[in-house]
Order: structure tokens, then sequence, then C-alpha cells
């Protein structure tokens, strides 16, 4: 169900706006243009495993995530699914089809209850023309895709399952801290396969091959890390210096 954000009462605009304001394209943006693009968005509230859009669907603006997550993904030879990435808020996903003139060139799914905001093509080019500046964060967005794209173009092709999920872990584990022990999956463990490009099935003898060798605990969506430095030895194990040397950077 589509609604405009005019009709939304004003605390709910408010929420608009803030979800825009922390999104890196509109991170400089005035609060007159915040609360002017906030008018022009229109949120989507999608259930879980809802399509947003199918591949080759026209083009109507790109999309800022307001909460849950969104995966992106094409369906393979055989019909597989592959996940191209998930999104989460404040993440913003498709800004190429506003000007590759195409459709959106992937399916995207609500992997769990979740709202976006579309933000319509027109009033984004109005906006480009008073700040030409917002369309290099624009280019600055795109490229984070594209890396995050290549990343996984690496993990399928040159990691097996296990250095995947132990790269996975160590990630978030970094993400939240040096003094990190734990990290919370988002969404289900059949998501997380979707996003590792591997069966539910194969993640969970992962899983279990990782239990069994004292490296995580799992409890439900909790993966509980006892001894942080032998993960990461795991991992560095299996990494070629190349990957490890990019991978240390990230610290």
């Amino acid at each position: 169900m589509r609604q405009s954000a005019k009709d939304l009462a004003p605390v709910r605009l408010t929420a608009v706006t803030a979800t825009l304001s922390k999104n890196p394209i509109f991170a400089a943006s005035s609060e007159d243009e915040l609360a002017q693009l906030a008018l022009a968005a229109r949120p989507i509230r999608l259930e879980k495993n809802a399509y947003l859009f199918r591949e080759n669907d026209p083009s109507t603006g790109f999309f800022v995530v307001q909460a849950g997550a969104i995966s992106v993904h094409r369906i393979g030879p055989g019909g597989k699914e592959m996940v191209i990435h998930t999104f989460r808020p404040p993440d913003s996903f498709a800004e190429a089809t506003l000007v590759s003139g195409g459709g959106y060139p992937a399916d995207a799914r609500a992997v769990e209850p979740s709202t976006v905001l579309l933000v319509p093509r027109q009033a984004f080019i109005e906006l480009i023309r008073k700040r030409p500046e917002m369309a290099l964060r624009m280019l600055g967005s795109m490229s984070v895709h594209l890396r995050s794209l290549v990343s996984r173009l690496d993990d399928l092709q040159l990691k097996d399952v296990e250095t995947r999920l132990l790269f996975w872990i160590i990630a978030r584990l970094r993400e939240s801290g040096a003094s990190a022990s734990t990290v919370q999956i988002p969404g289900t463990k059949r998501s997380l396969a979707l996003e590792l490009g591997v069966t539910s099935e194969t993640l969970s003898r992962t899983f279990a091959s990782l239990r069994q060798r004292r490296l995580i605990r799992v409890a439900g969506t909790r993966i509980d890390i006892p001894h942080r430095a032998l993960l990461e030895a795991a991992l560095e194990r299996r990494l070629p210096p190349s990957t490890l040397s990019d991978f240390a950077k990230a610290d």
C-alpha cells in the first residue's frame, strides 16, 4: 500500500525527514530541502516476503529504507536466488535507475516487515538542480554499492562457505567495537544463507562445525564468540595474503 507523505500526521512526517537526514546522500541538506523532499517521498509498507519491485519493472525513483530489511537479488540458472545485497536503515538503493533510462535491474523483496521511502525521480532531479553537489553524494552511494557487489563476487568465487561465514561474523564484530563478543543475525538464518550464497542446510552444517570446535555458540539468531582472537586466527589461516591485508585495514 502506497501513501503520500502529505497525508501523514506531523509526527510521521518528522520521522520521514529524520530517516532522509541519516542517509549520506541527504546528510548536508538544509531543513527546508529535507522537508520538501519528505513531502514528496512516498512511504511504502511491505509485509515479510512481499516484493517492492521485480526485475525490469519501470523505475519511478529510488528508495531509502526506513525500517526492516530489503533483499535485492536476481534469479540465476535453475531458479536459484542470488542475493546482491540486503539493505537496512538508512540505506538507499536503486539510485542508478535515475540515469540509466531502464527498469530496475533486479528483484527487491522485504525479508522482514519493512517500510521504505520512494524518492520520486522528478522530485530528486529538481533538488539536484538546486544542489548539484547532491549528485556527487549520489555517485558516492552508487560507488559503495559497486564495492559491495565486487566484494560479493569475491566471496562467491574465492572463498569457501566457512570462510564466508567467518568473514561475515568478524566484520560484524568489528562494526560493534573492540570488546564485542556477540553478533545478532538480522532477519532469519535463511536470509543469512541467501546473503552468503549457500543453502540453509549448508549454513547449518557450517555453524555446527564452528560450534564443535568451540569457536562460536549459537542461540536462535544470536551468535556468541567465547574467544574472539581464536575466531580471527581461524579466519586468517583461510584468507590469501592479499585479502588478509585488505581486511586488516578495516580494523
